[in-house]
C-alpha cells in the first residue's frame, strides 16, 4: 500500500511540472511535437528511475552523518552531507551521457530532433529535484526510492505529452495574436496545474474522514464520562 500511495502521489499530487514547476525549460521547448515529447519524456523517466535510487544509496551509505560506520567505528563521526549536490549531479551527468549515447546510436532522428535539450537533461532541475526531494522526505528504502523515481518520471512524461498534444491541436484554433506561442502555452499549463491540484484529495479524503470519526468518538466518550461524574456527584450530595 505504501508503494502504491507513493507511486500515485509522485505522478499526480507532487507532479514535477504542475506542483513544483521544475523542468519548465525543456517542457516548453520540446513540447511542439508529440514525437519529440515522447522521446524526451522516456529519457527523463529512465534518468530519474536510475539516478534517484543510486543517489539514495549514496545518501544512505556515504553522505549522511554517521553513514560511514560500515567502514569501521572510527568513521562514525564523519559527515559528508556537504557533498550531496556534487555527488548527485555527478551521478545524473553520468546517466544522461549514457542516454545520449544510446539515443544517438539507435535513433539518430530523435537525437537530432531533441537537439541540445537531450544533454541538458543533466542540468534539468526536475532531475536534481527528484534526488533532493528523495533526500528531504527521508524515503526509507531502496524500493521506495526506485518507486519514487519512476513515478516522478512518469508524471513529467504525462505533463509534456499532454501539453504537446494540446499544442499540436491548438495550431488550428483561432488564438488571439497576442497569446500565440508561449502565451497560450503558459495559460494552458496553469489550467492543467489547477486540474492536477484536484488529485490532492485522492489520498487525504479518507484520512480526514477517519480523523473526523475519531474526533466524534472521542467527544461521545468525553460526554459519557462527564455524565458519569455528574451522577456520582449527585449521589454523594444525597
Amino acid at each position: 500500500m505504501e508503494h502504491l500511495e507513493l507511486f500515485f502521489k509522485s505522478i499526480f499530487i507532487d507532479n514535477m511540472v504542475f506542483a513544483t514547476f521544475l523542468g519548465m525549460c525543456s517542457y516548453l521547448a520540446v513540447s511542439k511535437k508529440v514525437s519529440t515529447a515522447v522521446g524526451l519524456g522516456a529519457a527523463v523517466i529512465f534518468v530519474l528511475a536510475i539516478t534517484v535510487p543510486l543517489n539514495w544509496l549514496l545518501d544512505q551509505y556515504i553522505l549522511q552523518p554517521g553513514a560511514l560506520t560500515w567502514l569501521g567505528p572510527e568513521y562514525a563521526d564523519y559527515d559528508l552531507s556537504f557533498l550531496s549536490f556534487i555527488m548527485f549531479i555527478a551521478t545524473i551527468a553520468t546517466m544522461v551521457q549514457l542516454v545520449e549515447i544510446v539515443v544517438e546510436k539507435f535513433s539518430p532522428s530523435l537525437y537530432n530532433s531533441l537537439g541540445i535539450f537531450l544533454p541538458l537533461i543533466a542540468v534539468n532541475c526536475a532531475i536534481l529535484g527528484g534526488s533532493l526531494f528523495m533526500q528531504s522526505r527521508e524515503i526509507a528504502s531502496f524500493g521506495l526510492a526506485l518507486n519514487y523515481g519512476i513515478g516522478s518520471g512518469i508524471g513529467w512524461f504525462l505533463a509534456i505529452l499532454a501539453i504537446a498534444a494540446i499544442r499540436e491541436k491548438i495550431r488550428y484554433s483561432n488564438v488571439p495574436p497576442a497569446l500565440r506561442g508561449l502565451g497560450i502555452t503558459f495559460i494552458i499549463t496553469g489550467l492543467m496545474a489547477i486540474g492536477f491540484m484536484s488529485f490532492g484529495g485522492m489520498l487525504t479524503g479518507g484520512d480526514e474522514e477517519g480523523a473526523k470519526k475519531e474526533d466524534s468518538t472521542a467527544q461521545v466518550e468525553t460526554q459519557i464520562e462527564d455524565k458519569k461524574d455528574l451522577a456520582n456527584n449527585i449521589k454523594i450530595e444525597e
